[in-house]
């Protein structure tokens, strides 16, 4: 089970903050991030989305219609955990 930890983070595209994406062997993966303008980048917490098929996925029990923010690493990890067995 991959958690925050099995995370790679680079340079966010913008050129502020950070960015890691992982896919799972489900078809599902995410992209978390952490920039000055990311929910809760402010406050060094994390903002993440759900994808399926390399396609942002927002009807999932883990996003609900949207991206998630104001994670710590271990909500990271716990939504992980979700994602990877649906």
């Amino acid at each position: 089970m991959k958690t925050f930890e099995d995370l790679e983070f680079r340079p966010h595209a913008s050129g502020l903050g950070v960015q890691a994406r992982m896919d799972f062997y489900n078809g599902y993966g995410v992209s978390v991030v952490m920039t000055p303008y990311s929910y809760g980048g402010d406050r060094s917490l994390y903002e993440l989305a759900v994808f399926k098929d390399s396609e942002i996925h927002y009807t999932n029990p883990v996003a609900n219609g949207d991206v998630v923010g104001y994670l710590r690493p271990i909500d990271v990890t716990d939504a992980m955990k979700v994602i990877q067995n649906f």
